[in-house]
């Protein structure tokens, strides 16, 4: 009988990991999957998240922190619904900076997914019932990421605002103009 190798059951370990790393997930779990890992989603004068009456808890969805497509994905969503006019990008300006080590409410998933869905006292609005819950998730994926506390591969690509000029060999060939030609036009 062949038995697998350690490097054998080490490379299938990680190809089965990358698997994950880049599934797309199209369509949000229905209603009722998952709920023994449901998180409440509800803030109470506290600050934490806890389930009031009449709030309904989410699944939670906080595995996606460990999938690039997710991720990215929520990057995207980041710039769409213009999460940098208040966060700079995650630098900080009006709402707090999300690339340090200080959080003010908790940066365990279900802390920034709370955050997001209720809001917080001093400006962050509530987006819950605004943005549908899967992008939610995948807000939070890419919030963790912008701090470092994702895993390296599945981190976001760059973003396609920082691109620079294109490559040399691909640019239009341009015919330079003497200076003094340039001022006469």
């Amino acid at each position: 009988m062949n038995l697998p190798s350690v490097a054998g059951i080490a490379a299938l370990s990680v190809a089965l990991t990358a698997c994950y790393r880049e599934k797309r997930e199209f369509e949000a779990p229905p209603p009722g999957v998952a709920a023994a890992s449901a998180k409440a989603t509800t803030v109470l004068a506290g600050g934490g998240p806890a389930l009031a009456p009449g709030s309904v808890a989410t699944p939670d969805r906080s595995h996606l922190d460990a999938n690039a497509y997710a991720v990215n994905q929520g990057k995207r969503l980041f710039r769409w619904y213009n999460c940098s006019g208040c966060h700079a990008g995650g630098g900080g300006n009006m709402g707090p900076p999300l690339m340090d080590k200080e959080w003010l409410y908790g940066h365990e998933p279900a802390d920034i997914h709370a955050s997001i869905v209720e809001g917080r006292p001093r400006g962050m609005p509530a987006f819950g019932g605004r943005i549908p819950d899967d992008q939610v998730w995948q807000l939070v994926a890419y919030v963790r990421s912008m701090s470092g506390q994702l895993r390296k591969d599945v981190a976001p690509s760059r973003a396609d605002s920082l691109s620079g000029a294109p490559p040399e060999n691909v640019r239009d060939n341009e015919k330079p103009v003497a200076a003094s030609a340039a001022v006469s036009r």
